[in-house]
């Protein structure tokens, strides 16, 4: 199954995420798939066997559980496909961020440098001061 296959499922995406944070039990990784997307028990075995079977996470028995863990490599590999495609939101990124930028200083310079777009007691008492002169 390509990893696209896999990772098209919303149910084995957020499985994976949940192994993100670390290693766990089956059982727990269920109680949480069956409450978020009402599927039984053996669906969630399934999703997990598609994971482990295509080499997404891997599996240690501990005592009567079974531990699942995020294997890294397919995601890699997943990584790797979309590292020509990085160039076209990093792209939009970086315009986002020269905006931002741009905004800020636009807005500093347009509130005397006082970032929070209003003048300080002090300063106001100061200007009124002034002009009863």
């Amino acid at each position: 199954m390509h990893a696209f296959d896999v990772l098209g499922d919303p149910v084995r995406r957020r499985i994976l995420e949940l192994l993100a944070d670390g290693e766990q039990a089956a059982g727990a990784v269920s109680e949480v798939i069956r409450a978020e997307f009402g599927i039984s028990p053996p669906a969630v075995s399934q999703h997990l066997r598609v994971l482990r079977e295509s080499g997404f996470v891997t599996v240690r028995p501990d005592g009567t559980r079974r531990l699942y863990a995020v294997e890294a490599a397919p995601l890699q590999e997943v990584d790797i496909w979309l590292e020509r495609f990085r160039q076209f939101w990093s792209q939009r990124l970086d315009a986002l961020a020269t905006e931002l930028a741009r905004g800020k200083r636009r807005e500093q310079r347009d509130n005397g440098g006082n970032t929070a777009g209003t003048l300080d007691h002090r300063q106001e008492t100061e200007s009124v001061s002034e002009e009863d002169e």
